[in-house]
């Protein structure tokens, strides 16, 4: 059982103004849109309701989720279903390459259950699908947001030697809460993880979700561990509730603080920041291609 935070006061339940998502629209998106639903293709940004799926589709970029959707962990923020997941779909890497293609993605962005059942943690699959989105698709830029793999470096290794784009690796939340909120996870591996992609020369890019319980003195250590590591791009969104039963949402973060930890973390090293309460790991993804 996942022992949540007590927290003194009563978490503010109702959403703020600055909250409110606007409707997709657009040509772009209404094209994507037509695509996806005659192929009844799949992507995170549809079984996750994010809120940036009219802007990220407009811009010609989308998520994929690979290796199923159970994953071995049960970290206390996430809606993603908890168990003893089904064996892996070895037809995956050309499904997803297909959908890539057929979309039209520009930018591609793939994520994935933890698999912390197989002896590969699912890297094997990984590195398959990046070879084969290459394939079908060569001018699509690839980013990938990948799970610790455990530590076992040589999984990580597989994943990197394909060289996305983009490597991403996201730590969540500040070290304080890690064990709250990531129940299997630890912090100081999470740093790790992305010291060795910086150090194989790749953008290196991690997220924190606001709202938690943090203070603003843990963000701003958290920033100081990001930048010692060589992480390149942060994303930082607000935290909500997927149900009752999840993390409880402590503070609803104002916009202007979002944009002063933004100021903050181009401050103190970090090449991009995308700070905002509806920011999500792979907002404005097409944008963090820049050159070193």
């Amino acid at each position: 059982m996942i022992e949540l935070p007590v927290v003194s006061a009563n978490p503010v339940q109702r959403k703020p103004d600055w909250l409110r998502v606007k409707l997709p629209v657009g040509k772009e998106y209404a094209q994507v849109r037509s695509l996806v639903d005659t192929h009844k293709l799949h992507t995170i940004c549809e079984s996750g309701n994010c809120p940036n799926m009219g802007e990220c589709w407009g811009a010609g970029t989308a998520t994929f989720m690979i290796l199923g959707n159970i994953c071995t962990r049960s970290c206390s923020f996430c809606a993603v279903a908890t168990g003893r997941p089904k064996a892996v779909d070895t037809d995956e890497p050309n499904r997803v390459a297909n959908s890539v293609k057929l979309m039209q993605v520009k930018h591609c962005v793939i994520t994935s259950v933890d698999r912390d059942d197989l002896k590969d943690g699912g890297s094997i699959i990984w590195a398959e699908t990046l070879q084969a989105i290459r394939r079908e698709s060569p001018s699509t830029t690839l980013e990938t947001l990948i799970p610790d793999f455990r530590g076992i470096w040589d999984n990580l290794y597989r994943v990197l030697e394909e060289r996305p784009e983009v490597m991403s690796h996201n730590i969540e939340t500040v070290r304080r809460l890690t064990k709250q909120v990531r129940v299997q996870a630890k912090y100081d591996r999470s740093l790790e993880c992305l010291k060795r992609i910086s150090e194989f020369g790749l953008r290196t890019k991690t997220g924190i979700m606001l709202g938690l319980g943090e203070t603003e003195d843990d963000v701003l250590e958290a920033m100081d561990d990001l930048v010692a590591n060589g992480v390149h791009i942060l994303t930082l969104g607000q935290y909500l509730q997927p149900t009752r039963n999840h993390h409880p949402v402590v503070d609803w973060i104002h916009p202007d603080q979002f944009a002063k930890y933004k100021e903050i973390g181009m401050q103190k090293g970090l090449r991009y920041v995308e700070s905002g309460p509806l920011v999500r790991s792979s907002y404005h993804a097409e944008k963090h291609l820049f050159d070193f």
